[in-house]
């Protein structure tokens, strides 16, 4: 297991690198998402790389991975923009988005060893078009949360839906980055 901490950490400094390079390029752009255009733009992501999956080949000149860390980062968005509620503008400073960002891996991180502890790191033993298929499960339920104004009679909430996304997309890019 220390090894799969190690991996997740690797995988989403990654990721962190990519959301605070993009933050000095565009500033926190994204405050102006509301939480179902973030679930969307992760739809979007995970959709193409079904489509990568299935038709084995793409016209962009950005593969898997890049999707991989797309879900990710803006799963992350998704939990800060849950936490502080949509903007009218950028208005966060580079250094706050950093803390939340590392507060949200931080957390996704926890979720991860918990469960990996429980299930044995069985994720090693799948496919990453598993991974696919259930990132593609958690956002149609997330879509569904959203449509019913964000209430669930017995389901976990979207903050629980973007965590395990982060973590089947981490799954994912710790396959690609560092192999079975």
């Amino acid at each position: 297991m220390e090894q799969t901490e190690q991996q997740f950490d690797g995988a989403t400094s990654i990721c962190r690198d990519i959301f605070t390079k993009k933050l000095k390029d565009y500033g926190a752009a994204w405050r102006i998402m509301r939480p179902a255009s973030v679930t969307d733009q992760i739809f979007i992501k995970a959709n193409r790389i079904r489509s990568i999956e299935t038709k084995g080949t793409s016209m962009i000149d950005e593969g898997v991975r890049s999707e991989l860390i797309g879900i990710i980062n803006y799963g992350i968005i998704g939990l800060i923009q849950l936490e502080l509620g949509y903007a009218e503008n950028d208005d966060l400073a580079t250094e706050k988005a950093i803390r939340l960002y590392n507060k949200y891996a931080e957390k996704a991180k926890k979720l991860m060893l918990a469960k990996n502890h429980d299930y044995d790191e069985a994720w090693r033993s799948m496919r990453l078009e598993s991974y696919t298929d259930l990132i593609l499960m958690k956002l149609y339920r997330t879509k569904q949360i959203e449509d019913n104004n964000g209430e669930t009679i017995i389901s976990e909430g979207i903050d629980a839906n973007y965590l395990d996304m982060i973590n089947y997309a981490v799954f994912g890019l710790i396959k690609l980055e560092f192999g079975d």
